[in-house]
């Protein structure tokens, strides 16, 4: 049984790996599958950009798909960059460009004033017409100064520092990287794959 995991991120490919290794589900990348196109993200929310990414993927593979939509939203700068989190500037960005513009952006807001969230969104799509979401949230503060190097495809986490821990995402253990806004929609999808997985096998 095959899930294609809707993503051109490797950094986020890594991370379903290990999130679904519990699943019975062999997980594909759109390139297995030599998918090229894109859809346009016309949503106006992360749950909107997820369902749209799901089940455009699921109509051009033909095979259950995961799609996931996630934003970074930071309260003194009134949520951005929220669904922007990768044209934050105005252009597709890369890594290193978003870390600084994320630092010249929070330049002079003192620590209190640096509160942040993550927010994932997942879509699985059993097929076009059968879609579930699934949000998990991850809040925090930005750090002032970048923890380097930047992880490929995940910026931000050199700069945020969930609640409670004195370390960025980008320098912290495995089990400190437990319970992540991912994979907290990870796990609460857990229960609908293996439910779909069943389906599936019983076809």
């Amino acid at each position: 049984m095959k899930l294609l995991i809707a993503t051109t991120n490797q950094g986020k490919m890594g991370e379903y790996q290990r999130l679904l290794r519990a699943a019975p589900f062999e997980l594909v990348l759109l390139s297995d599958l030599g998918i090229t196109e894109e859809p346009e993200e016309t949503g106006a929310t992360l749950e909107e950009n997820a369902i749209l990414k799901a089940r455009f993927y699921a109509e051009k593979s033909g095979i259950p798909t995961l799609a996931d939509d996630t934003g970074l939203e930071i309260d003194a700068l009134g949520g951005e960059p929220g669904i922007h989190a990768r044209r934050w500037p105005g252009y597709k960005a890369g890594d290193e460009e978003l870390v600084a513009y994320a630092i010249s952006r929070m330049k002079g807001i003192p620590e209190g004033k640096r509160t942040a969230r993550f927010r994932a969104v997942l879509a699985v799509a059993k097929d076009p017409g059968d879609i579930r979401i699934f949000e998990g949230v991850l809040e925090g503060i930005l750090a002032e100064k970048a923890y380097y190097p930047i992880v490929p495809g995940l910026p931000y986490r050199s700069l945020f520092c969930p609640k409670g821990s004195d370390r960025v995402l980008a320098e912290s253990s495995m089990e400190e990287l437990a319970n992540l806004h991912r994979e907290q929609a990870a796990q609460k999808a857990m229960p609908f794959l293996l439910a779909m997985a069943g389906e599936i096998n019983m076809v």
